[in-house]
């Protein structure tokens, strides 16, 4: 059971909890579904019963309770989903079952193989205000502006910059001086998009270390080196594919699938750092894999379905890192 899956049907309960006068109405459009947050448990988890709490007149674990026994009782819900769990104030949490767990890692995989560096981008905001920004002078506004319109775009959203508009981004400004000559346009554009909007910018020399005490190489090395295997893969004829069943690599998997709704949140708040950080995030958890796995046969060794589920997920990490550099306008290298 997809995010997706999941979300309709707790939205389905929540219909029939309206149509047995369990609930008022009405029923929200969309149910949110995230990773549990800290107390939390499962794979998945939505607060929607603290935000029916209130025109409910009940407390939001009462809510809860309620749509846990119409979420349990769902058509399908019996063979994807092992167990359904409130914690906190009224969090309803998920834990998929074995089988579901393991089709949506496959699905997973090869929709980042078939979307490419696109993985991610839909239709979400679609149907929101058009958002039009005013022009910025200041160059960490004027960065900040243009990467937010084209976040934006990769959900659906009609945004443009146009002079007069009335929404305007304005973070911290960048320290004054030469940087472009200085930093380049890559570490530049990192430097002034990769901290909150409220953080003062750093533009020091060690945005152009070359090691791995430097998140910018990091995220660079890191879609290098699924490159690298990619290219090592076609040079032994193994084809990629992710096979069901096969080794978890659950960190890495978690990165991936999370990708979709950092895009939303980054392009609904108007927060490019919010990219940066998953970035920096899978980078860090793709390095530990490729370490740790060995996606490619060492030796005499021959190639197997692990080793051919490994490179799927190195690609798709490359994917991913790709589609996401090149949204903060930062070349991704295939060799570095």
């Amino acid at each position: 059971m997809t995010p997706a899956e999941l979300s309709r049907t707790v939205r389905h309960a929540l219909c029939r909890a309206v149509a047995d006068d369990a609930l008022p109405g009405p029923v929200p459009d969309r149910v949110v579904i995230e990773r549990p947050g800290p107390g939390g448990s499962g794979d998945y988890a939505t607060g929607v019963a603290l935000r029916l709490a209130g025109p409910a007149g009940r407390p939001p674990r009462e809510v809860a309770e309620i749509l846990r026994g119409r979420v349990e009782a769902a058509p399908g819900a019996a063979g994807a989903i092992a167990r359904v769990e409130i914690t906190g104030p009224g969090f309803l949490n998920f834990t998929l079952a074995d089988d579901s767990r393991d089709r949506l890692r496959a699905d997973l995989v090869r929709a980042v193989q078939r979307d490419g560096a696109r993985y991610g981008h839909g239709t979400a905001l679609a149907a929101a205000a058009p958002a039009r920004f005013a022009p910025a002078a200041e160059t960490r506004a004027e960065l900040w502006t243009r990467t937010a319109v084209a976040l934006l775009r990769t959900q659906g959203a009609d945004a443009d910059i146009v002079p007069g508009a009335a929404e305007t981004l304005r973070p911290a400004p960048a320290p004054a001086g030469d940087h472009l000559a200085r930093l380049g346009p890559d570490a530049l554009r990192w430097a002034l998009l990769r901290p909150a909007a409220h953080d003062r910018p750093y533009t020091g020399p060690d945005l152009l270390v070359q090691r791995e005490s430097n998140p910018l190489f990091r995220v660079r090395y890191a879609h290098a080196r699924a490159r690298a295997l990619a290219r090592g893969a076609a040079d032994l004829g193994i084809t990629p594919g992710y096979e069901r069943g096969e080794e978890t690599h659950t960190g890495l998997l978690t990165a991936l699938g999370d990708h979709p709704a950092v895009l939303e949140a980054a392009a609904r708040l108007r927060a490019p750092d919010r990219l940066a950080r998953h970035l920096e995030q899978t980078a860090e958890t793709f390095l530990r894999f490729q370490e740790t796995a060995r996606p490619l046969p060492l030796g005499d060794e021959k190639p197997s379905a692990a080793h051919r589920s490994r490179l799927a997920l190195a690609a798709a990490a490359g994917a991913v890192l790709a589609g996401g550099l090149s949204l903060l306008g930062i070349d991704a290298p295939e060799h570095l």
